[in-house]
């Protein structure tokens, strides 16, 4: 045929020019484009091949790359399905009007898709114009399956394109790149097999880097998760899962499903057993590779699972993903959110079952994913209830963790509620003065330690009709749990009022009020909030985000059974001298200071706490001294 000169189609130059330059954000996106539609040639051969035997090939259907350092090109070869001078018109000289497009349309016409058959890519008509992005201009020679002869199309990406007849001995195309002076890195073997395992490894056709002498292969032609699950060996999925995440341990959970239904799609999920070094990193992204037919999109697609599961693993390839142009953001489609909630109910089912059937190991799942997964009682409702069936928190009583249904199982003849004390670490709460009264009477306390746990709680007023009562805010009844033979005497709260007014007035604005405790079985005081104010944690992450945060002031109660604030009282309410009040004044500050301490804040005035200390132990040894 004689050379034709044409311009591209109206428009079609304008959005070559954004496709070649802002379309993509990575340059080596170029070769992934080529390589599936050279992915979709093959299958196409394939498919037709199995109706028609003239179009069968000679040879295996692979994909070659080589590179040519003196002519400066990079030139991919496939034996696929080839095409013609109409077929180089309508699908190279046309933005948006996609070769495979059409003939998946024609299929549906036909009734003739089999997806068991057929697989592919590329539907969007603009992948291969990523090529521009590296090259100055581009050649395709091509053949069509079936006929004897080939074309060339020629193009810079910008003028418009030529045809003309050419030579080619077999079936197939050849996409010949005149690299830029800046893409010189792109004709070396070494970065063309990083990109190859990067983007197709997984492909099921062979591509191999061509040398003079030999062939190497450079795809492992094989994806996992695409083999029954029968012919894959716990040691293969390790492997793969190593490979896949650049991790060291094995997996505690492996879930490897094909769904099918309104979205189809084939997931090889990862649960760690050990925790990521990335899991706390602020950015807070998944690590899930997306696959289309074995393609790799993308490994940051926020949009597959929720930050609370961002340390799964693994692998999703679907067909049925709708991708933008650029094929790098995926669109907010209705198939993304299915697969989303199909991959949190898998996970959760998986984790529930697993905790039901190994409690030892799923409590070291717990310990090192459980604060993550506690993010999702706070941002996703969906799923609250599910999430807190898995939750683990540790039991005051029992020194290890337990579920909440646990808790409620072993509660008490009249408990009603769930007792929990926020404490900034688990050992602190144990030696908590708030727990005192609930260990003498055998009542359980959970304790929660995470900083999520602030903000999950008020979302979560109860479980299984039980609600969550704080122990270190408001006012505590717990003596409907006491034996009915005990004799212990209450106190009478007017024989303290005279201690009560006199601390009231020493500590001033630093105290909400002052009140005895029925909780306190050892410590002499403790701070609680009001029954509306914020638990000391809450406290300390408003105070971590913003340093002039003060929080309330708290309530001092007072253990009316201990030697210390019975002495006092006896003190204050007396007739006594300047001495003895100085000490009731001093003691009013140091049980205050005392009780901080116990939270783990430090006195506000550590001059005056010192000498208050010095004061009352001088007092007392001097006192002591004389006696003997």
């Amino acid at each position: 045929m004689t050379i034709q000169n044409r311009a591209f189609e109206a428009d079609t130059s304008k959005i070559l020019d954004i496709v070649i330059h802002s379309l993509y954000s990575n340059r080596e996106i170029f070769l992934r484009e080529l390589i599936s539609n050279a992915s979709d040639a093959l299958d196409k051969r394939r498919y037709l091949a199995s109706t028609d035997q003239s179009l069968q090939a000679e040879q295996e259907l692979q994909i070659h790359i080589k590179s040519d350092k003196k002519a400066k090109t990079l030139t991919l070869s496939d034996n696929g399905i080839g095409m013609d001078s109409d077929d180089m018109v309508s699908s190279l000289g046309t933005i948006a009007r996609s070769g495979t497009q059409n003939f998946i349309k024609q299929l549906e016409a036909s009734k003739e898709n089999d997806d068991s058959k057929l697989s592919l890519i590329g539907q969007f008509g603009v992948g291969f114009y990523a090529a521009f992005m590296v090259a100055e201009t581009v050649d395709v020679i091509s053949r069509k399956a079936g006929s004897d002869k080939a074309f060339k199309w020629h193009s810079d990406g910008a003028t418009g394109y030529s045809l003309d007849s050419a030579e080619r001995s077999e079936a197939g195309t050849d996409i010949i790149l005149h690299l830029k002076k800046d893409a010189k890195e792109f004709l070396e073997e070494q970065r063309i097999s990083y990109m190859i395992k990067k983007y197709s490894d997984h492909l099921s056709a062979p591509i191999y880097w061509q040398n003079a002498e030999e062939s190497t292969m450079l795809n492992s032609a094989a994806a996992i998760w695409t083999r029954p699950k029968s012919e894959i060996t716990q040691e293969q999925y390790n492997s793969f899962y190593q490979q896949a995440s650049a991790a060291y341990d094995s997996p505690y959970l492996t879930l490897h499903n094909v769904t099918e239904g309104v979205t189809n799609f084939t997931s090889l999920l990862f649960v760690p057993s050990t925790r990521p070094a990335d899991l706390f990193n602020p950015e807070r992204k998944s690590r899930l590779q997306l696959y289309i037919n074995r393609v790799f999109i993308t490994d940051e697609c926020e949009d597959l699972v929720p930050n609370w599961l961002r340390f799964v693993r693994g692998v999703v390839d679907t067909p049925d993903l709708d991708l933008n142009v650029s094929r790098e953001m995926l669109q907010q489609v209705p198939a993304i959110n299915k697969i989303k909630k199909s991959i949190i109910r898998r996970v959760l089912s998986e984790l529930k079952k697993q905790a039901g059937k190994n409690q030892e190991a799923y409590e070291n799942f717990w310990l090192e994913f459980g604060l993550v997964v506690k993010e999702g009682l706070y941002e996703d409702a969906d799923f609250r209830e599910k999430i807190l069936e898995l939750c683990r928190f540790y039991s005051c009583r029992k020194g290890g963790y337990i579920s909440l249904a646990e808790y409620v199982s072993d509660m008490k003849e009249q408990q009603e509620q769930i007792y929990y004390l926020s404490s900034e670490t688990i050992e602190q709460a144990e030696v908590s003065p708030h727990i005192e009264g609930f260990k003498a009477r055998d009542i359980d306390v959970i304790v929660l330690s995470d900083p999520i746990d602030e903000f999950w709680l008020p979302l979560v007023p109860e479980f299984e009709g039980k609600k969550f009562k704080s122990a270190s805010r408001g006012a505590l009844d717990l003596d409907k749990f006491e034996q009915e033979d005990t004799e212990k005497k209450k106190a009478d709260p007017s024989e303290f009022d005279m201690l009560i007014a006199r601390i009231k007035t020493n500590l001033g604005e630093q105290i909400a009020d002052v009140r005895l405790s029925s909780t306190l079985t050892e410590s002499p005081a403790c701070l609680v909030a009001d029954e509306n104010g914020m638990d000391i944690q809450m406290e300390r992450l408003m105070k971590a985000h913003n340093k002039d945060f003060q929080g309330a002031p708290r309530i001092l109660e007072l253990n009316p059974d201990h030697d210390l604030v019975s002495a006092l009282n006896k003190m204050a309410d007396a007739k006594s001298g300047s001495k003895e009040n100085g000490l009731v004044d001093d003691a009013s500050h140091l049980l205050f200071d005392q009780a901080q301490i116990l939270e783990g804040r430090m006195p506000s005035d550590l001059t005056a706490f010192s000498k208050r200390m010095t004061r009352v132990m001088a007092s007392s040894i001097m006192d002591d001294a004389q006696t003997k």
